[in-house]
């Protein structure tokens, strides 16, 4: 297992974690991505253990507390021996202070994460959104607070936008607060958008990324297909076809042919490939994995351990590049004066 520094921090990590969200199914939503038990879950952290992935993804939200509870009883026993990543700042009730990134709603959310898993600290505890009401300075206050009493190691962002991410930087930077070492977000062969702003962003703050949904939300699994549909599973369901940001089918396709011929040539799967691609790609430190079983598991943890030629990434490239939005393209249309980390 190849390990990497977690963004802005000495820590190191395994480039696979393996992510949580599949334990509980809580209700209908969640079940559609899993609903992993403490045996099987056990199980699961046995694997990635024996595979040298140490690293472990939660959050609050996903059902609920349930798969805090039982990625804690998963690990009871072994706590010294993992890293535990979760999350707060979505609702999780609906009383006014349920939600949100105030000093209240995450001392109160992270004491509670703490008790689920069963553990005096975690090791990276990331804001699960954007709160635009809270004033920032609230939040990383709040933030540096958990960290200078020793309940988290290191604190990250998920799903902020570049503005959001540089004025959290600044401010801990004007205060002397703890500073965001990650961004853990979006970002596969069919949703590069990321190599748009937050790329740039992390390679000029030393942000390391965490890759969440690295196949697509599902569509680069292997079971798509022209001509081709599964008729079950979360791929098959309007909500897995159609869950996260919507896709072209001519475009999809045409990732998807791409990733064939690579597979052909290298006899790796589309999963290993898809995944393996994003492991070269700049800023990424870690991607978070998911699995509902140890087949799905094994597989993915096969991305690691060889590398895409610059040919076969190229190809990969090509079928995947799009026409970004505004001022990007117009941007890149300057390479002399502004430094693209990918071509585009």
């Amino acid at each position: 297992m190849e390990y990497r520094y977690l963004g802005h921090s000495g820590l190191k990590v395994p480039v696979l974690s393996f992510g949580t969200a599949t334990f509980g199914g809580a209700n209908e939503f969640f079940q559609r991505w899993g609903d992993t038990d403490v045996k099987e879950a056990s199980r699961l952290v046995d694997v990635c253990l024996e595979a040298g992935v140490n690293f472990f993804d939660t959050a609050n939200l996903y059902s609920y507390g349930a798969s805090e509870e039982i990625l804690g009883k998963a690990i009871k026993g072994r706590r010294e021996k993992v890293l535990i990543s979760t999350k707060a700042t979505f609702p999780m009730g609906e009383g006014p202070n349920e939600a949100g990134s105030s000093r209240y709603h995450l001392i109160r959310e992270c004491e509670a994460s703490l008790k689920r898993l069963g553990t005096d600290y975690v090791d990276l505890y990331f804001m699960h959104g954007y709160d635009g009401y809270t004033p920032v300075e609230e939040t990383l206050s709040a933030l540096d607070h958990l960290v200078k009493t020793g309940k988290v190691r290191y604190i990250g962002c998920s799903n902020f936008s570049g503005w959001q991410v540089m004025n959290s930087l600044a401010t801990s930077e004007k205060y002397g607060l703890a500073r965001y070492v990650v961004y853990q977000g979006y970002y596969s062969l069919i949703g590069r958008e990321y190599e748009w702003e937050l790329m740039p962003l992390g390679l000029e703050k030393d942000i390391g990324l965490m890759v969440w949904s690295p196949l697509g939300w599902g569509r680069l699994t292997g079971k798509l297909r022209r001509g081709q549909h599964p008729k079950e599973g979360r791929v098959a369901s309007s909500e897995g076809k159609q869950g996260g940001p919507k896709v072209d089918d001519e475009y999809l396709y045409r990732v998807i042919d791409a990733i064939d011929e690579v597979s052909k040539e290298t006899g790796k799967t589309v999963p290993e490939i898809a995944l393996n691609w994003l492991l070269q790609r700049p800023t990424v430190c870690n991607i978070v994995i998911g699995a509902r079983n140890e087949e799905q598991l094994r597989q993915n943890l096969n991305c690691v351990g060889w590398n895409l030629t610059k040919e076969q990434v190229e190809k990969l490239d090509n079928a995947s590049r799009v026409t970004p939005i505004y001022p990007y393209w117009h941007q890149m249309g300057f390479e002399q004066l502004v430094p693209q980390p990918v071509k585009w």
